[in-house]
């Protein structure tokens, strides 16, 4: 059998393993707490783990490890969702630290941890063992699952640790994208497991909360965030702490919002891009321009206009939904995803590039651009909604005549206070159908 270890065995019980609020826990707290908890977990093959507490996020995945269970990582908690959970898979239990709906599912409370005398007893995992379920996001669609094996998981991390440079320099990780998620999960968990990196509990989403989070953890700092907390972060204009790297993804980060990323925290501004099914799969500084590189042993190949994603950590062959152009040097241009792209009467664009447009006018705060679904004989009328407290409708439709071919100007445009962004800061299309909806309603 061929066996890596739960994490990388460099590090001594005594390294911070995470930092609390109540204080630091070591590696060899982290190992004995994951022994502890694997005893008293439930029988049966699967867990659902919804602790938002990363530490206790980190031994509840450990002990379903050890116990010989598989994680699931759902990205909604819809009644719908846990239904279909229980269907698919029985026996299946959810590991809670907090009051999270479960449905019908049985509950497992996170327990108070007792004393524990550090454990230095690394467990091996089966490389080739099927460890936990990822499941898409539903921007697109239905919520699909995604199997990980452990190697994969592990070349995974050690990837991303490599090209960010976190083998040499290991930093503190605060995160603000819910570790069940796969940016979440490659991003703060794996990179605690095989990236030696620390990692805070908590979960901030408020700007205030990241500025407290960030002064929790001593220096050097990675900040592990999305492009809609980072502009939330830097609108508020709060102090904060020396950040030496800050790493975004989820969607595309413009220049401009790096720029001043880079500016405001003296600080180094990278994207990772990939998807649930893949893993990440590339990075790149933003500021540096619009190319990607590939992570190493990523091979990115085409055919009929489709680009599949394999090598790595991939598990097989993963189509990808992005529209791409390769470049030399392992290199390629992100144009948008495939059901992103509009034809209107003969022209072309695609919703990234509009929502880049309206997002980039003074005075938007949060925007996007949807194409309803209607009758595939008429021709498409675009929705925009958009958050601009100071603008009026006429004023937002004429600076977006400077920037669009009119026939793109959305037809109607509505003024929201907020955008039904989920935790990851993306829009599913099914809450921009939603929108639509309701407001056919009050027509």
């Amino acid at each position: 059998m061929n066996s890596l270890p739960l994490l990388d065995r460099k590090r001594a019980p005594g390294e911070t393993f995470a930092w609390r609020p109540e204080g630091p826990a070591t590696v060899g707290d982290f190992l004995a707490a994951a022994h502890w908890l694997a005893g008293r977990l439930p029988a049966g093959d699967w867990l659902l783990n919804l602790c938002e507490d990363r530490y206790r996020f980190a031994v509840g995945f450990a002990a379903g490890l050890i116990a010989g269970k598989t994680s699931l990582q759902p990205s909604s908690l819809s009644p719908e969702t846990l239904h279909q959970l229980a269907a698919d898979y029985p026996g299946l239990a959810a590991l809670c630290d907090g009051e999270t709906e479960t449905g019908n599912l049985p509950r497992i409370p996170f327990p108070a941890l007792p004393a524990l005398a550090p454990c230095a007893d690394v467990p091996e995992i089966d490389a080739e063992r099927e460890v936990a379920i990822l499941f898409t996001s539903g921007s697109t669609g239905l919520p699909q699952p995604q199997r990980k094996t452990w190697g994969r998981l592990v070349c995974n991390a050690r990837a991303g640790a490599s090209v960010l440079g976190l083998d040499a320099c290991p930093h503190n990780i605060v995160g603000t994208v819910p570790i069940q998620h796969s940016y979440g999960f490659e991003s703060t968990f794996l990179l605690a497991l095989h990236g030696g990196c620390p990692i805070w509990s908590g979960k901030p989403f408020f700007p205030q909360d990241i500025a407290a989070a960030l002064a929790a953890v001593p220096q050097p700092r990675l900040l592990v965030t999305t492009p809609f907390h980072l502009s939330a972060l830097l609108a508020a204009d709060i102090p904060l702490p020396p950040v030496e790297r800050v790493l975004s993804a989820t969607a595309p980060l413009t220049a401009e919002l790096a720029a001043r990323a880079e500016q405001r925290c003296n600080t180094c501004v990278e994207e990772i891009y990939g998807t649930t099914e893949s893993g990440q799969l590339a990075s790149r500084r933003t500021v540096d321009g619009p190319a990607w590189k590939c992570l190493p042993e990523i091979i990115l190949t085409q055919k009929a206009g489709q680009t599949v994603a394999s090598g790595g950590h991939v598990e097989g062959e993963v189509l990808l939904g992005d529209v791409i152009e390769r470049l030399p040097d392992n290199k390629f241009l992100l144009l948008g995803r495939h059901a992103d792209l509009i034809n209107i009467a003969g022209k072309r664009t695609s919703l990234a590039y509009l929502n880049h447009q309206i997002n980039a006018i003074p005075g938007v705060v949060d925007a996007a651009f949807h194409l309803p679904d209607g009758d595939e004989s008429e021709t498409p009328r675009l929705t925009a909604f958009v958050v601009a407290p100071a603008l009026e409708r006429q004023q937002l439709l004429a600076a977006l005549r400077q920037r669009i071919d009119p026939i793109f100007l959305p037809r109607p445009l509505i003024l929201l206070d907020t955008l039904p962004r989920n935790s990851t800061g993306k829009l599913p299309r099914e809450a921009l159908q939603a929108l639509c909806a309701k407001r056919r309603q009050h027509d």
